[in-house]
């Protein structure tokens, strides 16, 4: 069965028809959806109930365990109940509904400069913030940047390669938005202070890579 297939994989036609189009917001929502289980492991345990008014950015649901992670509201409003509906994966979990207002009324945030900031609260400000991996698995951040040996650690490689052959949002993140990609390196740089950042983009992106480069040309790391 393997020796049916050429070295280096199956490269199929690529279809990038969405890659002039650019980076879009969305419509705002009269209610929001948000399910508990958006990470894998364990789905994260409300801390709202019906009736409760929330604010944009506002923690309403805790992890519900190490491999996990806490949720945060993308609106403004009042929590209309926690209830059952169908998720990503075809399965019907535990979802907070939230009727917005509109007014996205948000909770204080207090920035920080990463210079100030060591790698402990790097890795706490991320496991707070309920970061997770787009790949698909929606993997916590946190976890991932936990390992045993992190003394070991000597490369950070950044995902820009797009294998699926009609996926364009990485590479417009990487036109629309380089400076959050370079600034998340830097991020996580800090945190793993002997490894150098690598940020792996096909050679069909020729202007991805010249964007980067340019913007990454005085960053010895």
């Amino acid at each position: 069965m393997l020796k049916t297939f050429k070295i280096g994989g199956v490269h199929p036609p690529e279809n990038k028809l969405s890659a002039a189009g650019k980076i879009q917001v969305l419509p705002i929502p009269e209610k929001v959806i948000i399910p508990l289980g958006q990470h894998i492991g364990a789905p994260a345990k409300p801390i709202v109930k019906k009736g409760d008014h929330v604010l944009a950015g506002q923690k309403i649901a805790e992890a519900g365990g190490f491999v996990s992670a806490p949720i945060h509201s993308s609106v403004s409003g009042t929590v209309k109940g926690i209830e059952k509906r169908l998720t990503a994966v075809g399965a019907m979990g535990d979802a907070i509904i939230i009727e917005n207002d509109g007014l996205y009324e948000s909770v204080e945030y207090a920035p920080a400069k990463l210079s100030d900031l060591s790698k402990e609260d790097i890795l706490k400000r991320i496991q707070e913030g309920g970061v997770v991996g787009q790949g698909g698995a929606g993997f916590p951040t946190h976890v991932k940047l936990s390992p045993k040996e992190p003394d070991k650690i000597d490369h950070i490689l950044v995902n820009g390669a797009e294998c699926e052959p009609y996926i364009t949002s990485d590479y417009r993140r990487m036109m629309e938005e380089p400076e959050s990609i370079v600034g998340g390196l830097e991020v996580i740089l800090k945190a793993f202070p002997k490894a150098v950042g690598c940020i792996c983009i096909e050679d069909n992106k020729p202007d991805c890579i010249a964007k980067l480069t340019e913007l990454t040309k005085n960053e010895p790391r």
